[in-house]
């Protein structure tokens, strides 16, 4: 049987005595060794006394460990160094592992051949059947498509360190997963799709959720930075509405400029653009969920805020990595 190990980044939510206890009562092969991954920036070993009593038997081999509060990345690379066993599965702290998880994680290691250097889980979002998903229910549930997610993927140890491991500059939950598998596929390795089957509950989330993950923006402009312009392409990303958020910025932003100058039919028709574009955006995101007046009323607001958060955050990001070479050119 080939060995492996669990890394868990946590934030020590609500949700990790969940995600550990899925972990227990998963059949099969238990991990040689589980690594938890504290990246609170100050960390407080009282709030994880509930989470590590689940564990059981496996609590004797099990790490607690702190990573500064610098983000999944640098967490997971932290974890990584601490363990030897040649497989490590990274899970998040706000998924469950299916009941047999353990087996089927075994299953997929065998049958990696030694070109392989990663295997990926398959991911279940679970949504509410009575009534159509929210905005945020929709976007947690593309991560069921995602490629590589690290919310359930194993890598071979030596490929982490023959690649340098996560990129740390991603400081948040977002692209890091994607810049690792690109970086693991470019060296020569396989990434393959396993069997074992993870669950992704969508967590709880106020309503400006969607405008603070604008953020990631940033995050793709570092990718654009380290990996080309066709990344969305290799990487198999969805597009996105980067360019008509652009559009509608610059529309707005025409509008106010054009007003203050005193010329009111040039401010007219770019308003009347803003104002198109922003109406397009926002029934894109109504028509298709439960049109509640909480809803509504959240889409209307953040479909207003979105376009210029989403352009700051792409432009501040290219500025922020503009001395970032492409990973090819410093690669060992």
């Amino acid at each position: 049987m080939t060995g492996y190990a669990v890394v868990i980044p946590t934030l020590v939510r609500d949700t990790l005595a969940d995600c550990l206890a899925a972990l227990v009562s998963a059949t099969g092969p238990k991990p040689e060794e589980i690594v938890l991954v504290d990246d609170r920036p100050e960390p407080d070993s009282d709030a994880l006394e509930r989470p590590l009593s689940v564990l059981g038997e496996l609590r004797e081999r099990t790490l607690v460990i702190h990573s500064g509060g610098r983000g999944p990345a640098a967490a997971r690379n932290t974890g990584a160094r601490a363990v030897t066993a040649p497989w490590i599965a990274f899970l998040d702290d706000d998924v469950q592992v299916g009941p047999h998880w353990c087996d089927q994680l075994a299953q997929d290691l065998e049958e990696a051949g030694p070109e392989t250097g990663g295997v990926q889980g398959v991911i279940a979002v679970p949504l509410p059947g009575e009534r159509r998903p929210t905005d945020w229910e929709r976007g947690t549930a593309g991560l069921a498509q995602a490629r590589w997610i690290t919310a359930d993927m194993a890598f071979r140890a030596e490929v982490l360190k023959q690649v340098g491991g996560f990129d740390e500059r991603f400081r948040r939950a977002f692209r890091e997963d994607a810049d690792l598998a690109l970086r693991v596929l470019d060296a020569g390795w396989r990434i393959r799709q396993g069997r074992r089957t993870t669950r992704h509950p969508v967590r709880p989330a106020d309503r400006w959720v969607s405008l603070r993950a604008q953020r990631g923006n940033a995050d793709d402009a570092l990718m654009r930075r380290l990996h080309g312009p066709d990344w969305w392409h290799r990487a198999l990303a969805p597009r996105g509405r980067l360019r008509r958020h652009a559009t509608i910025t610059a529309a707005g932003l025409g509008a106010c400029v054009l007003a203050v100058a005193g010329r009111r039919r040039g401010a007219a028709v770019a308003a009347l653009g803003w104002a198109a574009g922003t109406g397009e955006f926002a029934w894109a995101r109504i028509a298709p969920g439960p049109r509640t007046r909480h809803e509504v009323n959240t889409m209307l607001a953040t479909s207003v805020l979105i376009p210029p958060a989403a352009t700051w955050h792409w432009v501040s990001g290219l500025w922020r990595h503009r001395g970032a070479a492409c990973w090819r050119e410093v690669a060992p």
